[in-house]
């Protein structure tokens, strides 16, 4: 939106002559604090999770989302302040980038139109209404931040501040400034419908946001300006309605983060306590063997070490309660079925024992040492410990 300056001070406009907007766009850092504030926010976020694993270019939404990105399985699951941390959060430094030239662009100059605190209002207050509409449109589907939700909020103001002030604002500049910014409104958004991986949700829910915003907290620019009471009462309540319109309607979350979580710590102890209990059993086997145990002694070995800690470990998983959506629903579930399996084999061992059955205790072993390969595919893709895998499969960064 840069364009040469006429070197105008505003506070020199007359009625003769209309503010001169231009100058604005050039500002000093200075003059425009809460902007530059912002940039070294979403800066220095960017470098801390750099330092703690993020990529510097496009990669997984593991430590964004750890980090507070927008994710209805996390957001509705009570941590709704990931409406607000997500506005400072990107994925890559090309993301990062590019949202920090257009609030530079055009932060400078709505900063100074609106106010300090104004501005402030006007960016996280949109910023979260983009992520809402967000959350409701594909919070199941992607894992979502960025700046650009609250970045379409100032501009969406600045139309809404350009309308207002046409008789007060140059011709020759209201026309360069609402074609400018209405360019760009247009060609992000029709990037954001070719390339995936884009919140286009974020984006219209900040524009619109942002010019009710706008109309909420207008100030007059000039004495000749027309007051903004009549328009801020009906923006507010528009906007008000709209807001709890779109939090009673998003939809239910597919699953919890903490109950995945939860399950996934779960699985992650069932692996390490059954690696303890297998090497127990050919243990026990070998001493069995070695120390001349009777039957009955080895038996009660077996229901001591085997039999009893795969049945707790059974009783546990049992009371997880996850959505069958969640990521690891499936590996849960093998994992239930497993220690079942496992928990049936050493009885039947024991018993085996106990009676003296050869056949019983040969066929006990034998589906004991056959743990399904689908069971151990399917758990060991859900064996690692990183947030990511709570993350569905195609789960994509928004803004």
């Amino acid at each position: 939106m840069n364009r040469p300056s006429r070197h105008t001070d505003t506070a020199d406009a007359t009625d003769a002559a209309p503010p001169v907007l231009s100058s604005l766009l050039h500002a000093r850092p200075a003059q425009a604090p809460v902007t530059v504030t912002l940039l070294a926010i979403n800066i220095l976020v960017f470098l801390a999770m750099l330092l703690n694993g993020g990529s510097l270019w496009h990669g997984s939404t593991a430590v964004p989302l750890e980090w507070g990105a927008n994710f209805g399985p996390a957001t509705q699951d009570g941590q709704w302040w990931r409406l607000g941390s997500a506005l400072f959060l990107h994925f890559g430094v090309i993301h990062l980038a590019l949202n920090m030239w257009a609030l530079w662009d055009v932060g400078r100059l709505i900063e100074q139109l609106f106010g300090r605190w104004r501005f402030i209002a006007l960016y996280l207050g949109s910023g979260v209404i983009g992520n809402l509409l967000s959350l409701a449109i594909q919070g199941n589907q992607a894992v979502s931040g960025g700046a650009s939700g609250a970045i379409f909020s100032l501009y969406g103001a600045l139309l809404v501040f350009l309308l207002r002030e046409r008789r007060q604002v140059d011709p020759g500049e209201f026309r360069w400034l609402f074609g400018a910014a209405s360019a760009f409104i247009v060609l992000a958004l029709v990037m954001g419908s070719l390339v995936p991986g884009i919140d286009n949700a974020a984006h219209l829910g900040g524009l619109v946001a942002g010019a009710l915003w706008g109309l909420v907290l207008a100030r007059r620019w000039t004495h000749r300006s027309p007051h903004p009471r009549a328009t801020r009462a009906i923006a507010a309540a528009v906007l008000v309605a709209a807001t709890t319109a779109l939090v009673v309607n998003i939809p239910a979350p597919s699953y919890r983060l903490g109950e995945e979580l939860r399950a996934r710590q779960a699985i992650s102890q069932f692996l390490q306590q059954d690696q303890r209990i297998s090497q127990q059993w050919e243990t026990i086997l070998g001493q069995g063997q070695k120390d001349k145990l009777s039957f009955d002694q080895l038996a009660g070995r077996i229901d001591d070490t085997v039999t009893t800690p795969y049945q707790q470990s059974f009783e546990q998983l049992s009371g997880l309660h996850l959505d069958a959506a969640a990521p690891s629903a499936p590996a849960l579930e093998a994992l239930r079925a497993y220690a079942a399996r496992r928990t049936d084999a050493s009885q039947a061992m024991a018993e085996g024992l106990r009676d003296r059955d050869a056949e019983k205790f040969r066929k006990a072993l034998e589906s004991a040492r056959q743990a399904p390969e689908w069971v151990r595919g399917t758990v060991g893709a859900a064996s690692d410990d990183g947030t990511g895998a709570a993350v569905p499969p195609g789960a994509t960064p928004g803004q």
